[in-house]
């Protein structure tokens, strides 16, 4: 029977926050305790992102001396074979606008849900492919230079910024921003949780 429990966001992104928040989804945030987001060269990206989406949540579930259901995300773009995923520096965010103009590319953002004490987990992601428009040397320097793409996949925020440059979208818009909503409710509703205000 599905019980009300404490959901925990194991990421301090403002945007996977405030569209839990949209859906009425009460939680709590709490950063994973390591950065590290390194996997096998070898891994296509769905399995790097439900790889470290599944770590992410497990990092913070560890920690946890109360029931909980802990969601952890991530989310890279692929284009032309090659993941990308947050940029290094301002240069690298460059190379990757400049690679993704013009282009259709994939999004793949994967969630885990890790259940408190017992330890199951719930894993899945989706795809979501979106098509550029073809951006100039200035347009893409001009938009680094806003910070915005800095911590985003790709170099690149759908919901900012970089919203004049989507051409076309197929698939999950929320997979894009970060957090794929009907993917997260469903895995929360299959671990057990009843979620008031946000169900299927």
């Amino acid at each position: 029977m599905a019980q009300v429990r404490t959901i925990i966001l194991a990421s301090t992104s403002p945007r996977r926050t405030a569209l839990l928040t949209q859906i009425g989804i009460a939680h709590t945030v709490i950063k994973p305790p390591s950065d590290d987001e390194s996997v096998a060269a070898n891994l296509t990206p769905d399995q790097v992102v439900l790889q470290l989406a599944e770590r992410k949540a497990q990092s913070v579930a560890r920690g946890l001396a109360r029931e909980a259901s802990v969601i952890g995300c991530d989310t890279v773009v692929s284009v032309k074979g090659a993941i990308l995923g947050k940029p290094a520096d301002e240069r690298s965010a460059m190379e990757m606008l400049a690679a993704l103009s013009g282009q259709w590319h994939e999004v793949y953002s994967g969630v885990a849900v890790v259940n408190v004490p017992d330890g199951v987990v719930r894993v899945g992601y989706r795809r979501v492919d979106v098509e550029f428009a073809e951006l100039t040397k200035g347009a893409i320097a001009a938009y680094v230079k806003t910070g915005e793409p800095l911590d985003k996949a790709g170099a690149y925020s759908i919901q900012g910024r970089a919203a004049p440059f989507i051409r076309g979208i197929r698939g999950d818009y929320y997979a894009v921003v970060g957090l794929p909503l009907q993917l997260t409710v469903e895995l929360l509703a299959q671990s057990g949780v009843a979620m008031p205000g946000a169900s299927l």
